[in-house]
């Protein structure tokens, strides 16, 4: 199969499909400093710096895959809605697939789009496939299910000229991971956040982020069993989004060092995008068919749903973890020495942290009211 990458940021959807078989053949990426991660990972690749640009796709493309950019429809963004001056490029990915007809489609993109407006960012999204004539389906799936500890919901949303995408998708659903119950020794959290959210996540980081246009890096910090506050050296974050040790240091020839962060939270966890690829390459013998109920008009846009033109739409009662591969603890999958956090940063979050009613343990107030103490 055959592969055009639209919003392909620093690769990840690529490069988990080229493991799973598939060919990237196109790649399309405006950020400079993305395109050369892409230029020096996927050699002899052609690269498109405007997607608007793109006339028609490649004739024999197979899969059109579009990592849409969220900034418009991230709940800690600025919410604008699906047609805001970024997200509304998905425009230009419906015009390729008009002109171009692709057998397959991928969009990836934030859960809040699920909820943005009252969904009317989704309801665009799958009105506009139906009247191209796709069949569709989406789910909700956490990177944790494959074995990395890096708490990241995202939305997968699979369609088909041909075939039924819910059948490749929709499969296995496996236990959530209790972290709490499994011996748990290290916590991740936002210490930038404070009085609105602590991104609170047991033996994992929580949703990497992209962090500022300018490079201005946004790393979580993570509260160790021994005491020690410390965010993580960027090669572990790669790692935890299933990316090679240093796989965007080519960034640093067009711009800051700490802007490789930015590129690592806005890229796509290479291994959910391998398990799309691996179902696509080889569709597994019939399994056990999920519970469907009918979506009506209006109500609320769930986890997971499937439908196409003229068939209906349907809300599935299934989980975020397709699979769960074994993992280590957050402790112990970091292979890089972690950062303490400065004095400063950790008692400018505490203060925010004491102004506000959040819910965290009681524990977490004490360890960290004794690391200021230490770092003073």
């Amino acid at each position: 199969m055959k592969v055009a990458g639209l919003f392909a940021g620093v690769g990840g959807i690529e490069l988990g499909l080229g493991q799973a078989g598939l060919t990237t053949s196109l790649l399309c990426e405006i950020d400079p400093r993305a395109r050369a991660v892409l230029e020096h990972r996927f050699p002899g690749v052609p690269i498109e710096p405007d997607v608007s640009a793109i006339a028609r796709l490649p004739r024999g493309i197979d899969l059109l895959t579009a990592g849409f950019p969220c900034q418009d429809l991230s709940q800690a963004g600025r919410t604008s809605g699906i047609f805001g001056r970024r997200s509304g490029l998905i425009r230009s990915v419906f015009r390729l697939i008009s002109c171009s007809r692709p057998p397959w489609v991928l969009i990836e993109n934030v859960p809040f789009l699920l909820r943005l407006d009252g969904g009317h960012g989704i309801s665009y999204v799958v009105r506009t496939l139906e009247r191209l004539g796709y069949r569709w389906a989406y789910r909700i799936v956490d990177t944790r299910a494959f074995g990395l500890p890096h708490r990241r919901e995202r939305v997968f949303l699979l369609a088909s000229r041909d075939e039924d995408p819910a059948s490749y998708l929709l499969a296995g659903d496996r236990p959530a991971i209790d972290a709490a119950a499994d011996g748990a020794v290290a916590h991740g959290f936002y210490w930038t956040e404070g009085t609105r959210g602590l991104g609170w996540a047991v033996d994992a980081v929580p949703t990497i982020k992209g962090g500022s246009a300018v490079g201005i890096p946004s790393p979580p910090a993570i509260w160790f069993s021994d005491g020690r506050f410390a965010t993580p050296d960027i090669r572990d974050a790669e790692r935890l989004q299933g990316f090679p040790v240093n796989w965007t240091r080519p960034a640093e020839s067009a711009g800051r060092p700490s802007y490789r962060w930015t590129l690592v939270g806005n890229a796509v966890s290479v291994p959910v995008a391998r398990w799309i690829g691996r179902r696509l390459i080889a569709p597994p013998a019939l399994e056990p068919r999920f519970q469907a109920t009918e979506l009506l008009e209006g109500a609320p846009w769930p986890r997971a749903a499937f439908g196409g033109p003229g068939a209906g739409r349907f809300a599935v009662d299934i989980g975020a973890f397709p699979v769960r591969r074994m993992r280590r603890h957050l402790h112990e999958f970091l292979e890089f020495d972690p950062t303490p956090l400065s004095r400063r940063a950790a008692d400018g979050f505490r203060g925010r942290l004491q102004r506000s009613s959040l819910s965290r343990p009681a524990a977490f107030d004490d360890a960290l009211n004794a690391y200021v103490g230490r770092a003073g």
